[in-house]
């Protein structure tokens, strides 16, 4: 059957596929799958999470072309994703922004029309940039008239939308997934996924990755490299006890998987995709054999060539590593669990 006609780019969101990696780890006896949300059409999990936070208010009147700016706080995919939704339907859209930010994903942001506002300094508690940017965004919403602030840290519809997310992983399978892999960052697709898995009773083990240096879990809040999954403070939508099992990376271990996923399985994925690739390598002794695991990805490696995919960055921040992934008995472990 031939694939339905799309009303629009945002009906693109979701029903991502589910790929069966055959190459990742030749020895281990389950069966492993990535659920490739970079297949969203703004390139990202957190699509699904940007039009569920502002669909309801648009198509309910409380969002209006001319009269209202939305105003959020993102360094990466979200913002990409509410860019697109607010350029869809003619809103404007101001986000706030740090100096990790990189400069594909501002280009991508300006190419969309989008007012990017640039915060500088750390907050002094943390070391860390997540408080000031919430901080300007609390400025915005005071003084910009009809500004709305979607909270991806707080707001219940953005883990809402991974309840569907969770639904098309177990029906692809029958609902036999006994290992789910998930990136932690705002918590949202860790809650939805989580919710779903308790309602329908799933047999299902969900593993929580986290970076090194993250609060999530409990820590000290530490540098870290790469965007996308951690985070300095806890967002309220984060419940930790929703994860069966934690799983904590390096930003090393984000490249070894990342390039790894690439040289095996010709994946070009993002640095949290590789967070859960290395997850894996470090976990799968605990799995026996003949489970299914799924891995989520929630983007795609364009967004990352200057920094993952850069022979000169990773030998800068790393040293020489690639034997890493380039030696086929090394799985992505380059840590302790």
């Amino acid at each position: 059957m031939s694939a339905p006609v799309l009303h629009g780019i945002l009906d693109g969101v979701g029903d991502t596929p589910l790929v069966e990696l055959t190459g990742l780890l030749p020895r281990f006896g389950s069966r492993v799958f990535a659920k490739l949300e970079a297949f969203n059409p703004g390139g990202s999990v957190k699509d699904r999470s940007a039009l569920s936070m502002l669909l309801g208010r648009i198509r309910g009147g409380d969002l209006v072309p001319g009269r209202s700016t939305v105003v959020e706080s993102s360094s990466g995919n979200l913002a990409i994703g509410m860019a697109q939704i607010c350029r869809y339907f003619g809103i404007d859209f101001i986000c706030v922004v740090d100096p990790k930010t990189t400069e594909q994903n501002l280009a991508i942001l300006r190419a969309y029309g989008v007012t990017v506002d640039l915060v500088t300094e750390v907050d002094p508690e943390t070391r860390a940039y997540l408080p000031t940017r919430i901080k300007r965004v609390r400025e915005l919403v005071a003084t910009v008239p009809g500004a709305y602030w979607p909270n991806q840290y707080a707001n219940p519809l953005n883990p809402l939308a991974h309840e569907r997310t969770m639904r098309e992983i177990a029906e692809a399978l029958d609902g036999r997934v006994d290992y789910l892999f998930c990136s932690t960052g705002t918590g949202g697709t860790l809650t939805g996924c989580a919710r779903y898995i308790r309602e329908h009773r799933l047999p299902t083990t969900l593993v929580g990755v986290d970076a090194l240096g993250s609060v999530l879990f409990g820590g000290a809040s530490g540098p870290r490299l790469l965007p996308g999954h951690g985070a300095a403070v806890r967002p309220a939508l984060f419940d930790p006890t929703l994860a069966d099992e934690v799983v904590h990376v390096s930003d090393l271990d984000c490249v070894v998987g990342c390039r790894t996923l690439t040289d095996r399985e010709a994946i070009l994925a993002g640095g949290s995709s590789g967070a859960v690739t290395a997850a894996l390598g470090k976990f799968a002794a605990r799995i026996p054999a003949g489970r299914n695991v799924v891995l989520v990805f929630p983007d795609r490696g364009d967004r990352y060539l200057d920094s993952i995919y850069s022979d000169d960055w990773v030998r800068a921040h790393f040293g020489e590593v690639s034997h890493l992934w380039q030696e086929p008995d090394l799985y992505m472990a380059v840590g302790a669990c």
